[in-house]
């Protein structure tokens, strides 16, 4: 856990600074950890990225003339970064620990205090703050988890939530999984397109601006939405239709279609658990993967499989992230069979 001193230290912080720079994850947990904070204070920047924080983001910290850089869900940085920044870091983090070290920069992890303890950024976003429920509880379902105060999320939002049996039946069988996944798709089309969505939550106050679309600015979100969901369930349904016969159910699809790649990988593994779900896009001479396991450990796996390969990989045990070279994914795949093949029977 986060302790409550370690709490105080980040709303002083926040509290003190004027021209905060918050950097986060460009998915559901990033981004509702973000708007809790800035929501809180009403001050800063926001800047969503994706893979690595690295001496690339110093020029924009600069530029914004920061006073205090908050990295939000991000589980890779760079010592380069922390190193190019002069002022106070908060970084915000539930995945494997890091060993960065800086008199700058403040390391605030659950699994500091328990090793086992992966309660998403939004849950210690919500923690700090005490505001804006519904927008914590789209980050944290959306990032796998139910949080104790679901009940109390239930009673204050009626309807939204009927039941909560695991994160993937709320995510994908809920009204309220539509929510969280219009918090994804905001992250995604062109630059503009998302820049204008999130600036655009950071001013709706209700659920049902949304869902209901009673705000102009609900709409504008509903309609980005639902444009966005239909692509999003025609590659499900394209991932689903593939046959199988082993445990892995590998499924890339086009680099010019928008990228689903984390999301397709979460609903085919709620609705195929059985199976290791790798879920790939080209990109860049790159392949961009997500993958998915309920009864495997993945990080060992996937970093043994990148060993001497042009690529990285990285987050929780049953769902992570990687990145390699489009030459080079026939080995890594190759390995990652043998690999997993050889954990399952050592179960």
């Amino acid at each position: 856990m986060i302790l409550e001193s370690e709490l105080q230290e980040i709303r002083k912080m926040l509290t003190e600074a004027k021209r905060p720079v918050f950097i986060f994850d460009d998915d559901q947990d990033g981004l509702c950890s973000f708007l809790i904070l800035w929501k809180w204070q009403q001050k800063g920047k926001g800047i969503p990225t994706k893979g690595k924080i690295d001496e690339e983001m110093i020029r924009k910290v600069q530029e914004e003339k920061a006073d205090l850089v908050i990295l939000l869900d991000k589980p890779l940085v760079e010592q380069e970064f922390i190193s190019g920044i002069q002022v106070p870091i908060i970084h915000i983090d539930h995945h494997p620990l890091l060993t960065i070290e800086a008199p700058n920069y403040h390391y605030y992890n659950p699994r500091k205090e328990r090793a086992n303890d992966e309660r998403p950024t939004s849950y210690w976003a919500y923690q700090i703050t005490k505001q804006n429920l519904w927008i914590a509880m789209i980050g944290i379902i959306g990032d796998w988890y139910i949080p104790e105060f679901t009940e109390e999320f239930q009673k204050q939002y009626p309807g939204l939530i009927p039941e909560a049996n695991s994160p993937g039946q709320v995510f994908f069988d809920t009204e309220f999984g539509k929510l969280i996944r219009s918090f994804v798709f905001s992250l995604k089309g062109k630059s503009q397109e998302k820049s204008q969505c999130i600036k655009i939550l950071t001013r709706i106050e209700h659920p049902n601006e949304i869902l209901k679309q009673e705000t102009a600015r609900g709409k504008f979100i509903w309609k980005h939405f639902v444009s966005l969901e239909k692509k999003y369930q025609l590659v499900v349904k394209q991932g689903l239709a593939i046959k199988t016969r082993g445990k892995i159910l590998l499924y890339t699809y086009p680099t010019e279609q928008d990228s689903f790649t984390s999301l397709v990988s979460n609903e085919l593994s709620y609705r195929r658990p059985d199976k290791i779900i790798i879920v790939g896009r080209i990109r860049n001479e790159k392949m961009i993967m997500s993958f998915r396991a309920n009864n495997l450990i993945l990080p060992p796996i996937i970093n043994k499989s990148l060993e001497g390969l042009t690529g990285y990989g990285g987050g929780h045990d049953h769902a992570c992230g990687a990145t390699v070279r489009t030459d080079e994914f026939g080995t890594f795949m190759t390995r990652f069979k043998k690999y997993s093949s050889e954990a399952t029977r050592k179960k």
